[in-house]
């Protein structure tokens, strides 16, 4: 597989390393390519140029490539080299970061992105996940789809603790991809029975994600006895010995 990355910053290089250790042929664009860019990442095809420019892309030979990374810092970069990539060169997949998250609503198929990765917002998702149980938490959202990448926690008093996987009645469109116990991912099978504090991951669409919610839900803790309504009881006439 081959991989143009647009922007040869932190994220950029990042990116580009990782894709290195799985094999992948990597091309990295970056308008200044110094020295130390260079020896910071070995083993990479190096353009120098403005990604927004048709000439450079044509340099990267992005018309080869099977995927396209715009990870610059610059959204409107970003946006132009996705979208160029896109319709000009017929990328089959396009990857962009969003750095402004008011600039998210953008970032989909009218600007050629397949998959728009939002920093702040995974960084949010990350926050909640850590702290929340038995709540969804939204990892991201798959472009030119209602569906997303979902993560809820099995609460303690659950009534799905204990059941097998293969017994669950998900709501309609959600899908279990997995499970996170321990630390360690599992391949859910139907066979698998689910534990208190098991993350599961869902491909799920949004209108659906409140039933999985109400699912998951422990039932209604019970009520404090010195909540309860009072019995009000009328007073018995006592009665004296010589009445019985």
């Amino acid at each position: 597989m081959r991989v143009v990355i647009i922007g040869a910053g932190s994220v950029g290089r990042s990116i580009a390393r990782e894709l290195l250790t799985k094999g992948r042929s990597v091309t990295l664009v970056d308008r200044s390519v110094s020295p130390e860019k260079r020896t910071s990442v070995t083993g990479v095809q190096w353009v120098e140029g403005d990604a927004a420019e048709l000439a450079v892309l044509s340099e990267a030979d992005v018309a080869s490539a099977d995927v396209v990374v715009a990870a610059t810092g610059d959204d409107k970069v970003n946006l132009v080299a996705s979208m160029l990539s896109k319709t000009e060169f017929l990328v089959p997949r396009t990857v962009a970061r969003v750095s402004h998250p008011s600039n998210e609503w953008m970032f989909g198929d009218m600007w050629g992105v397949d998959v728009a990765v939002s920093t702040p917002r995974t960084m949010t998702a990350l926050v909640e996940e850590a702290v929340s149980v038995g709540r969804i938490v939204k990892i991201f959202s798959f472009s030119g789809s209602r569906t997303d990448m979902v993560e809820i926690t099995i609460p303690r008093r659950s009534p799905i603790v204990g059941r097998l996987v293969g017994s669950m009645r998900w709501p309609a469109s959600c899908v279990l991809v997995g499970i996170i116990r321990d630390g360690q991912p599992i391949a859910p099978s139907a066979h698998d029975a689910l534990e208190a504090h098991d993350e599961l991951m869902f491909l799920a669409e949004s209108e659906h994600l409140q039933a999985l919610e109400e699912l998951l839900a422990p039932p209604s803790a019970p009520q404090d006895p010195e909540e309860l309504p009072s019995i009000r009881t009328e007073e018995m006439p006592s009665v004296r010995p010589e009445e019985r």
